[in-house]
């Protein structure tokens, strides 16, 4: 099946009543969870980002303390792995780089602050590295003002 390109759906979707285009978005609402996730975020949170980051760091500090710093290490990484997912589709949500790089940013700090021994374990170690790449990649693409910014919050985190 060929599927039409961007271009081609935006015309046909300006052919189509307001009716017509609102029980379309309903469909695809109902058809995924994650439309129906971005959907919400489009029509709620996408005119406040900043209270959007702040529920976002709530529900990862949630996350962050419902592990267990005692169980395996394996146990524990498949934890922070489900919390980079979330992550990385909020930031995916918001579309804003420097947005985007402090939810990271915020994730690894509360990675190093937490009790959790990650040094212990090479795939967390490794993980945590790679967030990093990820940071300083983000940050780079900003303006140079907000690399100053977070160049502060980048040596807070590698210290």
């Amino acid at each position: 099946m060929k599927v039409s390109s961007i271009s081609e759906l935006k015309k046909e979707l300006q052919l189509l009543s307001a009716k017509e285009l609102s029980e379309l978005c309903v469909y695809i609402a109902k058809y995924k969870k994650d439309n129906k996730e971005y959907l919400d975020y489009l029509l709620f949170s996408a005119h406040d980002k900043e209270a959007f980051i702040k529920e976002v760091k709530e529900e990862i500090d949630l996350y962050f303390s419902s592990i267990d710093d005692r169980a395996n290490l394996y146990y524990i990484k498949k934890s922070l792995r489900k919390i980079l997912r979330l992550v990385n589709k909020y930031c995916k949500y918001v579309g804003d780089k420097a947005l985007n790089a402090e939810l990271h940013i915020y994730f690894c700090k509360k990675l190093k602050n937490s009790s959790i021994p990650f040094s212990k374990s090479q795939l967390i170690m490794n993980m945590y590295a790679q967030e990093l790449k990820k940071i300083g990649a983000l940050v780079a693409a900003l303006h140079e003002d907000l690399q100053g910014d977070y160049a502060n919050e980048i040596e807070k985190i590698l210290l």
